[in-house]
């Protein structure tokens, strides 16, 4: 059977979290997944091998969720064959100024975090906000719904109106979960 790979760079400072206490994340990924991975931790590159692709797949997706912020228990959801994980690049919103960056970094995370805890708590989805991209977990149609918002944020919309649309949207999917029964 053929092997395959993928190689990948993580931010250094993720490193360690991605190994684990005494390889502990990098070991029970490698057995979730049918690979093995190879980490040169002073460049941050990430080699990852396999015979099963969608093994490897999974891995290079925990791999980058892990990268981009979330712990590794959450990463690891993505082990679950319906969660998805989903990056927003924030210069695709802000061109190059840092000034702008930061601000729009500032809308989507809130005073003392507020913002973001919302749109999880709403969405049911796990946000990351890390260098200049947010990063989002979840099952597919809450991670499009919290796409949804913080695209809005990050387009300019108010905090008040992203909000109640989340809200409406929760309420019609318990309203339709309620019909279901």
């Amino acid at each position: 059977m053929e092997e395959f790979s993928y190689e990948l760079r993580i931010p250094k400072s993720r490193i360690a979290v991605l190994i684990g206490k005494d390889g502990s994340v990098k070991k029970d990924m490698e057995d979730a997944t049918s690979t093995k991975i190879n980490i040169d931790s002073r460049e941050g590159d990430i080699f990852v091998t396999g015979k099963d692709a969608l093994g490897l797949y999974t891995a290079r997706e925990i791999i980058k969720a892990i990268g981009r912020g979330f712990n590794p228990e959450v990463a690891q959801l993505l082990l679950k064959q319906d969660y998805v994980f989903e990056v927003i690049y924030m210069q695709d919103y802000s061109g190059k100024s840092k000034e702008t960056m930061l601000r729009l970094k500032g809308r989507v995370i809130g005073r003392e975090g507020k913002s973001r805890q919302l749109i999880e708590e709403l969405t049911e989805s796990y946000i990351s906000v890390a260098g200049k991209t947010i990063s989002m977990l979840g099952l597919p149609e809450n991670v499009a719904a919290a796409r949804q918002a913080i695209e809005s944020l990050l387009r300019g919309a108010t905090h008040s109106s992203v909000y109640k649309l989340l809200e409406k949207r929760r309420r019609d999917l318990k309203r339709k979960k309620y019909m279901e029964m």
